[in-house]
């Protein structure tokens, strides 16, 4: 199997997932919560186990992760799926939030896809080239060529405030220095960025189903995505992630990362 057939599995998994969650998207739902505080939804469950039927059926020695249920055993290739990726935004009639589905080989992504449903807009990756559609135009997709923080466009992770760790100094001086910041939109903001809208996002507290898609897209646009310290990103990433649209810049950011975290070590040592 190679990435461009499962780009192409991908794409109809979106076509599927798309119109589970129109369905549902601003109507009464009733909202559970995980134990870890965040929302989950019929939606949710329901894109889920959609997914993972329709890849049993024609995968059926694939593993599946997801968000909602428990990882299916499986062989060199496993799928992985975010079926909603900003269910708060869902749940608040909010149009930014999005699917997110991934092929693993041997725990390398190779195939990745971000579908915003409601606003039909969707971006597929392997790793060497990345296609945006929106339904009118369907074209390569080109990160930005921006090479400092002062002249970036940053979404990021909203900063933790005076009483925070120090570890989180990075996130104020990033915030501050760059150019034009935004709080994080979720997986579009990847999206943006490999499209060149953006320059820099910046998050932490994610799981593999939130940043593993997302590395064929950013790197077949041309751009960089590791972890805070510039380590590629695994099933076991610390949650930590920096996407930017050159190398140039993804150093400078992991720089500012780089010296809050030493200071903060310097300080509790």
């Amino acid at each position: 199997m190679d990435e461009e057939e499962a780009l192409e599995f991908a794409q109809h998994l979106a076509d599927v997932s798309r119109s589970i969650a129109l369905r549902y998207f601003r109507t009464s739902l009733d909202i559970r919560w995980k134990k870890d505080s965040s929302p989950v939804t019929i939606a949710d469950c329901k894109i889920e186990s959609t997914l993972r039927s329709a890849i049993r059926d024609r995968y059926p020695d694939h593993s599946v992760i997801g968000e909602e249920y428990n990882c299916t055993p499986g062989g060199r290739y496993s799928w992985i799926l975010d079926p909603l990726d900003g269910t708060k935004s869902f749940t608040m009639g909010n149009p930014l939030f999005g699917t997110l589905i991934g092929l693993l080989d041997d725990g390398q992504p190779i195939a990745g896809l971000v579908d915003l449903p409601a606003m039909g807009e969707r971006w597929g990756g392997t790793g060497r080239r990345t296609i945006f559609t929106d339904g009118i135009s369907n074209g390569q997709a080109n990160v930005s060529s921006c090479r400092s923080i002062d002249a970036a466009r940053l979404y990021i992770m909203t900063p933790p405030g005076a009483d925070s760790d120090e570890k989180y100094a990075g996130i104020e001086t990033l915030y501050r220095v760059a150019a034009i910041t935004r709080p994080v939109c979720d997986c579009y903001a990847y999206g943006l960025l490999a499209s060149g809208y953006c320059d820099l996002v910046v998050e932490d507290n994610l799981e593999p189903c939130d940043y593993l898609p997302l590395v064929p897209i950013i790197n077949g646009a041309g751009g960089q995505i590791t972890d805070w310290t510039g380590k590629p990103l695994t099933l076991n990433s610390d949650g930590r992630i920096i996407a930017a649209s050159t190398e140039h810049l993804l150093e400078a950011a992991i720089e500012v990362l780089h010296n809050s975290l030493a200071a903060a070590d310097s300080v509790t040592g």
